[in-house]
């Protein structure tokens, strides 16, 4: 993973994380869109990129500079943030690496990707993601928590801190907030605190709503209102045996610890997640699948825990077996992460097949495109642009807080689209300010040879810099 952090393979949201550090760079308290040239808040500016932006202001280091080291810090977290939990649930010193090894490798037979999820493939692209820092800092939450419930209980300075942490994870990534909080729930209900608990839960939770509520960069609860997200997140309910059949062994983990206690909190943060995930595919409401660490992550532990201290003889040597040749399935499934180390070539010809390369940027427009322009583009393009400092004429992320998102996907149809008039083009052009066009012969727009554009560079792909003349 530290190799992975230097060559830092480009795919998914990395542009839009690149582009919210940019613009924290340059106006810290009011920096505006990420993506598009308009003064709107964004759930993106969070604590986290606060702090990258910061960084990224006070070093003049460059943007792709300060995402590995945000990296470099969610890592090590993100490690001793398990290694902590996991002591907290056995004291066999083989559960914390067997238990690394699950979240990592207990997946399935097919690569999955997505932010929030642990698989090897997956975090080696969403490494330096909001979601890699905020689940580091839940497993440390997790763990505090646990130790803060032990009687006697933790004073109210710790629980306060809980607080501040809990907003913090909510505010920085809400999908793995919410996981946090199920998995919270499920340690206060298995710890079976005493009444003297109960007064600093609440003025942790007060305390944490309330850095919620003040926080200045967007309106964490208009969040709750979004619509729109369903048919983004319906993937999430599609292949689940192939993408995470492995973990049904920690399932089985999960129902010996149920056996032994019902309130086991492993047990019944794999039941709050699995509830959830389950409500979610019946009422359609699929970003509701966003839960679905909640299910992996207990499972995940639950195996690495149970054959760590599963009782010496035959039992313990079948179920380090099952679990030894389950992660070896996993780890030939991920294998391609290799790749992104080492490159296609160097990769063994059963892994090349499967590896997909990463993203290419867009830093070929940079000595012509300077902060601040707006650039027509299609949606790909769209999504890697703004990473360098360029605005779009439409965001290439669903954007809840841009009134006049769908306008602004009217105006790429209407400069692209065929059969358009020239004067409709142009007046796209026009309202937006675009001073520059990326696009391939093949995407439409003004044809060759118009006098509005001029040829500047060409980049790969096929792709071609076009400086609006006015």
């Amino acid at each position: 993973m530290l190799l992975v952090i230097v060559r830092l393979p480009w795919a998914g949201d990395l542009g839009i994380h690149a582009a919210t550090v940019e613009r924290l760079r340059h106006r810290l308290l009011d920096p505006g869109n990420p993506l598009v040239d308009e003064n709107t808040p964004s759930p993106y500016y969070s604590p986290w990129m606060v702090f990258l932006g910061l960084l990224a202001r006070l070093t003049g280091l460059s943007v792709w500079v300060v995402l590995r080291i945000g990296a470099l810090i969610s890592l090590p977290l993100l490690v001793t943030g398990v290694w902590r939990y996991v002591r907290t649930l056995s004291a066999h010193r083989l559960a914390p690496p067997l238990a690394l090894l699950c979240l990592v490798l207990l997946w399935g037979t097919e690569v999955f990707n997505w932010s929030g999820f642990l698989g090897l493939n997956s975090l080696a692209l969403t490494v330096a993601y909001p979601s890699a820092f905020t689940l580091g800092l839940a497993f440390h939450f997790w763990a505090m928590l646990t130790r803060a419930l032990k009687s006697p209980p933790a004073g109210w300075a710790v629980f306060l801190g809980l607080g501040v942490m809990w907003a913090v994870i909510l505010l920085s990534h809400q999908f793995t907030g919410v996981v946090t909080t199920l998995g919270a729930l499920a340690t206060v209900v298995g710890a079976r605190a005493g009444r003297e608990v109960w007064p600093r839960l609440l003025a942790a939770g007060a305390l944490g709503v309330l850095i919620l509520a003040l926080w200045p960069y967007y309106d964490f609860f208009a969040l709750f209102q979004v619509s729109g997200l369903e048919e983004i997140h319906r993937s999430l309910y599609k292949h689940l045996f192939v993408r995470f059949g492995l973990v049904l062994f920690g399932v089985a983990a999960l129902a010996v610890r149920a056996r032994r206690d019902r309130r086991d909190p492993l047990v019944l943060f794999f039941l709050l997640g699995a509830s959830m995930f389950t409500a979610g595919g019946l009422s359609g409401h699929y970003s509701w699948g966003r839960v679905l660490p909640a299910v992996l992550i207990p499972a995940q532990l639950a195996a690495a825990v149970e054959v760590a201290g599963a009782v010496r003889g035959r039992i313990r040597a079948v179920a380090a077996g099952v679990l030894a040749a389950a992660l070896a399935v996993g780890a030939w499934t991920q294998a391609q992460t290799l790749g992104y180390v080492v490159g296609r070539k160097a990769l063994p010809g059963p892994l090349a097949e499967k590896y997909q390369e990463p993203w290419t940027g867009y830093q070929w427009i940079t000595p012509w495109v300077h902060y601040g322009d707006v650039v027509m583009a299609k949606q790909f393009a769209e999504r890697g642009i703004p990473a360098y400092g360029p605005y779009t004429v439409e965001p290439g992320y669903p954007d809840f807080f841009l009134p006049d998102e769908k306008k602004r996907q009217a105006a790429v149809r209407t400069y692209f689209e065929a059969g358009q008039p020239r004067g409709a083009r142009l007046g796209v052009l026009k309202s937006y300010g675009v001073r520059w066009v990326v696009q391939r012969p093949s995407d439409g727009g003004l044809p060759l040879g118009d006098p509005t554009l001029r040829r500047v560079a060409s980049g790969p792909g096929g792709q071609v810099l076009y400086e609006v003349v006015r």
